[in-house]
């Protein structure tokens, strides 16, 4: 997927919509060989994960835009959906706290979102 701002943007907004928490957009392009973005979000359960996951492919597909992978389905614990330019990963708390990942690439530009983003 040749990831845009509004892309980015969509995407967080289905988070928000499926009332995924804590969320994260890392810009990872000058930083990693494998992705250009991380989104980075919180469920409260591993069905929550799964639903939030669902939507997000659910919702890309119409578009006809499909991930290149999924991983960490089945246990909902951390949920990883690779759409090549875009890692969404979507954590429960206590996984997020413990792989740190806003640790790992602590110097990539970050920006938090605690509302959904609005159209510019």
């Amino acid at each position: 997927m040749a990831i845009t701002k509004k892309k980015l943007e969509e995407i967080i907004k289905i988070i928000f919509e499926k009332k995924g928490d804590n969320l994260l957009l890392m810009d990872l392009k000058r930083r990693s060989p494998i992705t250009d973005y991380f989104i980075i979000c919180t469920a409260q359960s591993p069905l929550h994960a799964q639903a939030i996951s669902n939507e997000i492919e659910s919702r890309l597909k119409k578009q006809n835009i499909r991930p290149h992978h999924i991983e960490g389905y089945t246990n909902g614990q951390w949920v990883i959906l690779d759409y090549w330019d875009c890692l969404i990963h979507i954590f429960l708390s206590e996984v997020r706290q413990f792989y740190g990942l806003e640790r790992l690439w602590g110097d990539a530009p970050q920006r938090r979102f605690v509302d959904q983003p609005t159209n510019q």
